[in-house]
């Protein structure tokens, strides 16, 4: 009866899924660095001195567009649509930092 608690309490606390989820966090996290580095690259690649920031923002992040949903893909096993759309803000509101930066302008 004892192996079958020590079974049972593996089981509850995952253990045996340690190694996969590990590999999963990681390229949810490679997926994260592509989409930032695109995200970077993009705000920094053209003259923005005179563009709207929120205007560049927007196209900065559809320019990312096939970063971030491999991100989602990545990220949101369950399909979850709020998920989904929190990645794709999140990816334009990171765009509208890198855009600030580009300027020289202060990011809170």
């Amino acid at each position: 009866m004892r192996p079958a608690l020590v079974l049972l309490a593996l089981l509850l606390s995952g253990c045996g899924n340690t190694t996969g989820d590990g590999r999963r966090t990681a390229n949810i996290e490679k997926s994260y660095q592509v989409r930032d580095a695109c995200l970077a690259r993009n705000a920094a690649a053209d003259d923005i001195s005179n563009a709207d920031t929120a205007t560049l923002a927007r196209a900065v992040a559809l320019a990312c567009s096939p970063e971030t949903e491999q991100l989602v893909a990545k990220a949101n096993r369950d399909g979850d649509a709020k998920v989904a759309d929190a990645i794709r803000k999140d990816s334009e509101f990171r765009a509208m930092g890198y855009v600030l930066k580009a300027r020289g302008q202060l990011i809170f």
